[in-house]
């Protein structure tokens, strides 16, 4: 199973800044990555949050409820907490960051991701269809067991 997770105000993707984010919404997401993990022999389960414990406790348990790796979408907390990176780097999982949006031709702001660097990579830019690279590279990884 691959575990993603998704951070604050992606509850509101497909609605909010459309002309940033697209008009894919979460269960467009999790639709078309259900089709894309039959396909590669495994299964996700997408989650969401507003609050950054409730996403570090779900790194924190990943591993124990059987996931092979993490795809996560830390929204804005990405490039502001250490408590999230810490827990990407506290767990043995892959796991890769996705951002939806190109964020290095944004606000400079969004440049620098705190969370990046505990990662095993990063799509960034390509919009929803960077949470299936990121799926199909961890199970195709040897990372990924």
């Amino acid at each position: 199973m691959i575990l993603v997770l998704n951070g604050p105000n992606l509850n509101l993707l497909g609605k909010r800044e459309p002309g940033v984010y697209g008009r894919a919404t979460l269960d467009d997401v999790r639709a078309d990555l259900e089709g894309l993990a039959a396909e590669l022999g495994t299964r996700v389960e997408l989650r969401q949050s507003n609050h950054e414990g409730q996403l570090i406790d779900w790194l924190h348990g990943a591993a124990a409820e059987g996931a092979r790796g993490v795809v996560l979408n830390p929204g804005g907390l990405g490039h502001t907490s250490v408590a999230l990176r810490d827990a990407v780097a506290a767990i043995e999982l892959p796991v890769v960051e996705v951002h939806v949006s190109n964020v290095h031709a944004r606000e400079p702001f969004r440049h620098r991701s705190l969370t990046a660097g505990a990662c095993v990579g990063v799509v960034t830019g390509l919009g929803v269809r960077g949470y299936g690279l990121a799926v199909r590279y961890l199970v195709e990884s040897s990372t990924a067991g």
